[in-house]
């Protein structure tokens, strides 16, 4: 008889896995009373470490060397926080059908937040594409989106998501933009130490991003707000995502060959174009969304999972293709000039 082997690449993301273990935990015993306190207080100081690491890690040098390839990262800023927000907006017209109004609300969401970094990259290098734009691009999504999501949701969600009162512009203030800043400003100290230990501190960021997701999971199940969703809702949910993931993939992939950009570039823009970082979106939707962080980031979970799965098989038949030979004229052309600053600077 044949030994049952465990598959190697499992379909599914193992952090995945625990995420949603995570929501189990805090469906059966989520944090009430002073252990709910005492959840609060951690994932608020786990949200600002988040983002203190976020601005340790980020070179400031390579970040400003990124820029000479422009267009690039102009595309990508494009795909983020116009195209996607407007695809959101207009998923409004499925609502009651597909959605109901919670669900469309996190559905919108998802859809402000920035880029990925990790995938980006490791998708980018798989196809054989232009890794450095791939890592400027999503440095400076997330960047970007420190200031432009939580103004984005003040605009688009209104009400559900604190709209533009005072204490939405301290908490975004206090809990995000100043940690990364402290960040940024100590990375001359503990820059060396930050890479030195990158594998150990990006356990301690999902860590804390576990830590997260059971605070906003156990104060929704608290506040009954699971109550609100059907299986057939997120059926519908899962069907609108497919097809947002598809859309986007397909406007990255041609528009960037319509804008006159090369091969390598153009796997850079799709895979960093058409991403939703849940690292990111996971700590923002906390500190906007409060007791309905658990349902608005519903979205963003399946639509990264979904992103993960569809990206990995595009990658793969990427890095089959016959990569065209290049000749001096396309040496000589600006794009590929720009390309070869950001893969020094890189």
């Amino acid at each position: 008889m044949k030994r049952l082997h465990w598959p190697r690449r499992l379909p599914i993301d193992p952090y995945i896995t625990l995420l949603l273990g995570t929501v189990g935990v805090a469906a059966l015993l989520p944090a009430r009373g002073a252990g709910a306190d005492v959840a609060s207080g951690a994932s608020t100081a786990a949200i600002a470490f988040l983002f203190f690491l976020y601005g340790a890690r980020l070179s400031t040098r390579e970040a400003l060397d990124g820029l000479k390839h422009w267009r690039l990262h102009v595309t990508v800023l494009a795909c983020t926080f116009v195209v996607f927000p407007l695809l959101g907006l207009a998923s409004r017209g499925l609502v009651p059908v597909f959605l109901d109004d919670p669900l469309y609300q996190g559905l919108l969401f998802c859809t402000l937040v920035p880029s990925t970094i990790q995938s980006s990259i490791a998708f980018t290098s798989i196809a054989r594409g232009n890794v450095p734009a791939a890592i400027c691009a999503g440095s400076f999504s997330s960047l970007a989106g420190i200031v432009v999501t939580p103004l984005l949701a003040a605009a688009l969600l209104g009400g559900s998501a604190g709209g533009l009162s005072g204490d939405s512009v301290v908490k975004i203030v206090l809990q995000l933009l100043a940690p990364f800043l402290a960040g940024q400003f100590t990375r001359r100290w503990i820059g060396g130490f930050v890479a030195r230990h990158r594998k150990v501190l990006g356990l301690v960021d999902r860590g804390s991003i576990l830590l997260v997701v059971y605070a906003a999971f156990s104060e929704g199940m608290v506040q009954g707000v699971w109550s609100q969703v059907s299986p057939g809702r997120l059926g519908g949910l899962l069907v609108v995502e497919a097809v947002l993931l598809a859309v986007m993939l397909a406007l990255t992939w041609y528009g960037a060959t319509g804008l006159g950009f090369g091969r390598e570039d153009r796997i850079a823009i799709q895979f960093a174009g058409s991403k939703k970082s849940l690292a990111a979106g996971l700590p923002m939707a906390s500190v906007l969304f409060g007791a309905h962080a658990s349902l608005a980031v519903l979205p963003l979970m399946l639509f990264h999972q979904m992103q993960l799965m569809v990206c990995a098989v595009i990658a793969k038949r990427r890095s089959k293709d016959p990569v065209p030979e290049v000749t001096a004229e396309d040496r000589a052309a600006p794009s590929r000039t720009e390309a070869g600053t950001a893969t020094r600077s890189g």
